[in-house]
Parts: C-alpha cells; sequence; structure tokens
C-alpha cells in the first residue's frame, strides 16, 4: 500500500503547511519504528489545537508512534478531544457518529479482509472515556462479543474535556467536575474489567507516564487483533484544563496514578499469548 491517500494532489501542495508536508516525507512508513524512537520520524504536526499540556495529544502521539504498520493501517475515531490529534497524524483517519465507532470499525474491518485478502489491514478504534464507556459502551461491547479483530484503545482523561468538563462514567467517585459539584457519585466504569470477560484476548491498563509500556502494548494489540480477536488498551491521559493541575505537571499525575488505579495490568489469554511468542 502506498501513502497516496495522505499525499496532497499538486494543485493544493503549496497551499499546505511544511509541517503536513513533513508527514508524508518523514512519516513512519514502511520502516520499523516505535515510541523509542520518536523524534526521529513526524507521526504527527506539532502545532496540533490541544490544551498546554494534554494527555489526551500525548497518547495520540504515543499510540501513533507505536502502530506496526502505519501505511496499512486505519483509525477510527468519534467527536471528543482525541479528534483534535487524529486529524493531525500521518495515518488513515475517520470519524464516526459519537459513540458507533466499533460498529464503524467492525464494518470496514470485513470489508478489508475481503478487499485484501493477502495482507494485513489494521482497525483501529481510538477515542475518549466518553465515547467508550458512556455512549459507544454498548457498541464496544457487542464488537468484543462477536469477536470483531479490531484493537480498541481509550484515552481515559476521566472527564468530557471538549465540552466543559462534565463528568464522565471513567471520572473518579468523589471528582468535583462541572455537573459533579459535590462529587462524582458512583465509582468509574470498570470497562477494563469487562474486556477480560467480553471476549478480548488482550487487554492493558497503562498510562502515559510509561511510554513504553504503553507503545508496547499499542504494537501487541495490533498485532494479536490480525489473528486472534479483538483487543483493547486503556491509556490514563490526564487533563490538566478540566482538572485544575499546571499542564507541565500532567506526567507527574499521571505517575501519580499508578500507585492506584493505574497501576500496570496486562491481560492475554493463552491463545494469544502464543500467538505472540510465534510472531516475535
Amino acid at each position: 500500500m502506498s501513502n497516496k491517500i495522505i499525499t496532497p494532489v499538486e494543485e493544493f501542495a503549496h497551499l499546505l503547511p511544511q509541517e503536513y508536508k513533513d508527514l508524508v516525507a518523514k512519516g513512519p512508513f514502511f520502516e520499523s519504528k516505535g515510541v523509542e524512537d520518536l523524534g526521529t520520524f513526524k507521526e504527527i504536526i506539532e502545532e496540533h489545537p490541544h490544551c498546554a499540556g494534554c494527555g489526551v495529544a500525548l497518547g495520540v502521539r504515543l499510540a501513533s508512534a507505536a502502530l506496526p504498520a502505519p501505511e496499512d493501517t486505519l483509525i477510527i475515531g468519534t467527536p471528543g478531544c482525541s479528534f483534535f490529534g487524529l486529524a493531525q497524524t500521518a495515518v488513515n483517519y475517520a470519524t464516526s457518529a459519537f459513540g458507533n465507532q466499533n460498529a464503524v470499525a467492525s464494518g470496514l474491518k470485513r470489508m478489508l479482509q475481503v478487499r485484501y485478502p493477502d495482507r494485513h489491514k489494521d482497525v483501529v478504534v481510538l477515542v475518549g472515556d466518553g465515547g467508550i464507556a458512556d455512549i459507544g459502551l454498548d457498541l464496544t461491547l457487542h464488537s468484543w462479543f462477536r469477536r470483531e479483530k479490531i484493537t480498541t484503545i481509550m484515552v481515559d482523561n476521566e472527564v468530557y474535556g471538549n465540552t466543559g468538563g462534565q463528568e464522565s462514567g471513567m471520572s473518579s467517585q468523589g471528582k468535583i467536575l462541572n455537573m459533579a459539584p459535590t462529587g462524582k457519585k458512583f465509582p468509574k466504569v470498570p470497562v477494563f474489567e469487562i474486556a477480560k470477560i467480553s471476549g478480548c484476548v488482550y487487554a492493558v491498563r497503562v498510562t502515559v507516564a510509561s511510554p513504553r509500556k504503553v507503545g508496547q502494548a499499542v504494537r501487541n494489540a495490533i498485532i494479536l487483533a490480525r489473528e486472534v480477536g479483538p483487543t483493547y488498551v486503556q491509556i490514563y491521559t490526564p487533563c490538566p484544563t478540566n482538572l485544575k493541575f499546571p499542564p507541565d505537571q500532567t506526567i507527574k499525575v499521571a505517575r501519580d496514578a499508578e500507585k492506584d488505579y493505574y497501576a500496570y495490568e496486562e491481560f492475554i489469554t493463552p491463545e494469544a499469548e502464543e500467538y505472540l511468542k510465534k510472531s516475535r
């Protein structure tokens, strides 16, 4: 597969900023790149519209850098903070209606398997906690029940960041937020635990404070989804704007979360573990 789809046509090339042109010329295509190589290739436009210190932007960047075959990857998103960064990456990206991203991804994966029977085409859902744990929970679960061979990645900032900071199902219990002035009344929706009993062959819970672990989790999840079954990665991506901490403290906040709910955890079925061993 070529990178023609992201290459600007000659008539409009002069209108695009150099940064976008660099995505095509210096992207991670057709090379073995990873999180440890960040800075040696172009995976996202630096002047993206995320807030200073945005954890979601960092999560998107790490996930994009970890794709095992970006030229053969289609990322499906949904409205929310994740959209802003994903629209600036050097990969094929499509936005769905809010919450139905796993249904869209399922259809696209099936179509790509028919169109390219002898080549892996990776379909990755990458959205926030609202898209997966709230409005999109039913469609997410049913894609897992059906054993759709797609990877689902949640960038969990524990809040509805782009609509003013309302609580989400993934907000921590007791957290004071807009529309939760006395604190959220119930715990985080246990999506990670649900994934383990709903058909996912691999699931990881991690934070942006551990970039190598994020990179390995994303890579493993995508490789396993090619043949074995659905996979899930949940990345804590704290929001300084709505959680009210200084933007230079994002990594510290994420690292502190690793002492509690976001302690690193990996789930893998025996079949998936055996497949990973053979693929290395």
